[in-house]
Protein backbone atom coordinates (compact mmCIF):
# COMPACT_ATOMS: atom_id res chain seq x y z
CA UNK A 1 0.00 0.00 0.00
CA UNK A 2 1.52 3.28 -0.85
CA UNK A 3 -0.05 6.49 1.18
CA UNK A 4 0.87 10.32 -0.31
CA UNK A 5 2.70 12.43 2.67
CA UNK A 6 0.73 16.07 2.24
CA UNK A 7 4.52 17.64 1.39
CA UNK A 8 4.18 15.49 -2.08
CA UNK A 9 0.42 16.75 -2.93
CA UNK A 10 1.76 19.50 -5.02
CA UNK A 11 3.95 17.77 -6.92
CA UNK A 12 1.15 15.71 -8.83
CA UNK A 13 -0.32 19.03 -10.16
CA UNK A 14 2.70 18.75 -12.81
CA UNK A 15 1.32 16.64 -15.76
CA UNK A 16 3.60 13.41 -16.53
CA UNK A 17 2.12 13.49 -19.78
CA UNK A 18 0.70 16.32 -22.60
CA UNK A 19 -2.11 18.47 -20.89
CA UNK A 20 -4.72 18.43 -23.43
CA UNK A 21 -8.81 20.23 -23.65
CA UNK A 22 -11.48 18.52 -24.56
CA UNK A 23 -11.30 19.44 -28.28
CA UNK A 24 -7.70 18.42 -28.19
CA UNK A 25 -9.05 14.77 -28.02
CA UNK A 26 -10.20 14.08 -31.64
CA UNK A 27 -7.08 15.06 -32.95
CA UNK A 28 -4.63 12.92 -30.74
CA UNK A 29 -3.90 9.36 -32.13
CA UNK A 30 -3.82 6.82 -29.09
CA UNK A 31 -2.46 3.89 -28.94
CA UNK A 32 -2.33 0.33 -27.54
CA UNK A 33 -4.64 0.16 -24.62
CA UNK A 34 -6.81 3.40 -24.18
CA UNK A 35 -7.20 3.84 -19.49
CA UNK A 36 -9.44 6.63 -18.31
CA UNK A 37 -8.77 7.55 -14.60
CA UNK A 38 -11.50 9.52 -13.52
CA UNK A 39 -15.04 10.26 -14.27
CA UNK A 40 -15.14 13.56 -16.05
CA UNK A 41 -12.26 11.86 -18.60
CA UNK A 42 -14.12 8.59 -19.29
CA UNK A 43 -17.26 10.44 -19.84
CA UNK A 44 -15.46 12.68 -21.96
CA UNK A 45 -14.31 9.88 -23.90
CA UNK A 46 -17.18 7.93 -24.43
CA UNK A 47 -18.95 11.44 -25.82
CA UNK A 48 -16.24 11.32 -28.43
CA UNK A 49 -16.81 7.76 -29.57
CA UNK A 50 -13.39 6.52 -27.65
CA UNK A 51 -14.52 3.25 -25.44
CA UNK A 52 -11.49 2.95 -22.97
CA UNK A 53 -10.17 -0.46 -22.34
CA UNK A 54 -9.79 -0.17 -19.14
CA UNK A 55 -11.71 2.75 -17.16
CA UNK A 56 -11.30 3.62 -13.53
CA UNK A 57 -14.27 5.51 -11.76
CA UNK A 58 -15.40 6.48 -8.40
CA UNK A 59 -18.64 8.27 -8.99
CA UNK A 60 -17.43 11.33 -8.07
CA UNK A 61 -16.59 14.82 -9.82
CA UNK A 62 -14.05 16.41 -8.09
CA UNK A 63 -14.55 14.29 -4.71
CA UNK A 64 -18.55 15.59 -5.47
CA UNK A 65 -21.15 13.11 -6.28
CA UNK A 66 -23.22 13.14 -9.35
CA UNK A 67 -26.44 11.19 -10.53
CA UNK A 68 -26.45 9.44 -13.93
CA UNK A 69 -26.09 12.77 -16.36
CA UNK A 70 -22.51 12.21 -17.60
CA UNK A 71 -23.47 8.70 -19.21
CA UNK A 72 -21.09 6.45 -17.60
CA UNK A 73 -22.67 3.08 -18.79
CA UNK A 74 -20.83 -0.36 -18.11
CA UNK A 75 -22.17 -1.27 -21.74
CA UNK A 76 -19.62 -4.51 -22.43
CA UNK A 77 -17.55 -3.97 -19.82
CA UNK A 78 -16.88 -6.33 -16.94
CA UNK A 79 -17.32 -4.35 -13.44
CA UNK A 80 -14.58 -5.19 -10.71
CA UNK A 81 -15.72 -3.09 -7.64
CA UNK A 82 -13.20 -2.41 -5.01
CA UNK A 83 -12.14 0.19 -2.04
CA UNK A 84 -9.89 2.46 -1.76
CA UNK A 85 -9.32 5.68 0.40
CA UNK A 86 -8.47 9.38 -0.47
CA UNK A 87 -4.67 9.36 -0.58
CA UNK A 88 -3.93 5.81 -0.83
CA UNK A 89 -3.21 2.96 -3.38
CA UNK A 90 -4.28 -0.10 -1.53
CA UNK A 91 -3.35 -3.40 -2.94
CA UNK A 92 -6.35 -3.77 -4.18
CA UNK A 93 -6.52 -1.20 -6.67
CA UNK A 94 -3.10 -1.94 -8.14
CA UNK A 95 -3.64 -5.78 -8.25
CA UNK A 96 -7.11 -4.77 -10.05
CA UNK A 97 -5.28 -2.15 -12.25
CA UNK A 98 -3.05 -5.16 -13.09
CA UNK A 99 -5.41 -7.81 -13.74
CA UNK A 100 -7.23 -5.38 -16.27
CA UNK A 101 -3.92 -5.25 -18.36
CA UNK A 102 -3.85 -9.43 -18.61
CA UNK A 103 -7.39 -9.29 -19.39
CA UNK A 104 -9.09 -9.39 -23.27
CA UNK A 105 -12.26 -7.40 -22.04
CA UNK A 106 -12.74 -4.32 -21.27
CA UNK A 107 -12.86 -3.24 -17.74
CA UNK A 108 -14.74 -0.54 -15.33
CA UNK A 109 -13.13 -0.92 -12.06
CA UNK A 110 -15.43 1.57 -9.76
CA UNK A 111 -14.05 2.32 -6.59
CA UNK A 112 -15.59 3.32 -3.37
CA UNK A 113 -13.63 6.27 -2.11
CA UNK A 114 -11.53 7.36 -3.96
CA UNK A 115 -9.47 7.09 -7.70
CA UNK A 116 -7.68 10.23 -6.97
CA UNK A 117 -4.21 8.49 -7.26
CA UNK A 118 -5.10 5.45 -9.40
CA UNK A 119 -3.55 6.94 -12.50
CA UNK A 120 0.15 6.08 -11.12
CA UNK A 121 -0.38 2.50 -11.03
CA UNK A 122 -2.51 2.74 -14.58
CA UNK A 123 0.81 4.35 -15.94
CA UNK A 124 3.42 2.29 -13.66
CA UNK A 125 1.64 -0.81 -14.82
CA UNK A 126 1.09 -0.05 -18.11
CA UNK A 127 2.97 -2.14 -21.32
CA UNK A 128 4.94 0.62 -23.40
CA UNK A 129 2.50 1.63 -26.18
CA UNK A 130 -0.32 2.02 -23.77
CA UNK A 131 -2.45 5.64 -23.90
CA UNK A 132 -3.66 7.23 -20.32
CA UNK A 133 -6.00 9.87 -19.78
CA UNK A 134 -6.45 11.60 -15.99
CA UNK A 135 -7.72 14.62 -15.35
CA UNK A 136 -6.20 17.64 -13.71
CA UNK A 137 -8.91 19.48 -12.21
CA UNK A 138 -9.41 22.82 -13.03
CA UNK A 139 -6.95 22.54 -16.22
CA UNK A 140 -7.57 19.69 -19.16
CA UNK A 141 -6.45 15.99 -19.02
CA UNK A 142 -3.16 14.19 -18.94
CA UNK A 143 -2.56 12.23 -21.82
CA UNK A 144 0.17 10.00 -21.12
CA UNK A 145 1.79 7.83 -23.65
CA UNK A 146 3.67 4.89 -21.52
CA UNK A 147 7.22 4.40 -21.89
CA UNK A 148 10.25 4.17 -19.77
CA UNK A 149 10.34 7.75 -18.96
CA UNK A 150 6.98 7.98 -17.59
CA UNK A 151 7.32 4.59 -15.72
CA UNK A 152 10.63 5.67 -13.73
CA UNK A 153 8.76 9.38 -13.30
CA UNK A 154 5.65 7.17 -11.42
CA UNK A 155 8.14 4.76 -10.02
CA UNK A 156 10.26 7.79 -8.40
CA UNK A 157 7.82 9.40 -6.90
CA UNK A 158 5.68 6.02 -5.55
CA UNK A 159 9.10 5.28 -3.57
CA UNK A 160 8.72 8.87 -2.09
CA UNK A 161 5.15 7.62 -1.24
CA UNK A 162 4.92 5.50 2.62
CA UNK A 163 4.49 1.77 1.95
Amino acid sequence: MYKLPEKYRDELREPIGELISEEDIDKKRMSGKVVSVGDMVTATLIKHGIEPDISIIDHRIERKEYGNEIGIKAGEAEVKKITNPPGVITDELWNAVEESYVSEKNIRIEIEGEEDLAALPAICLAPSGTTVLYGLPSRGIVLVKVGNDEKNKVLSFLKKMEE
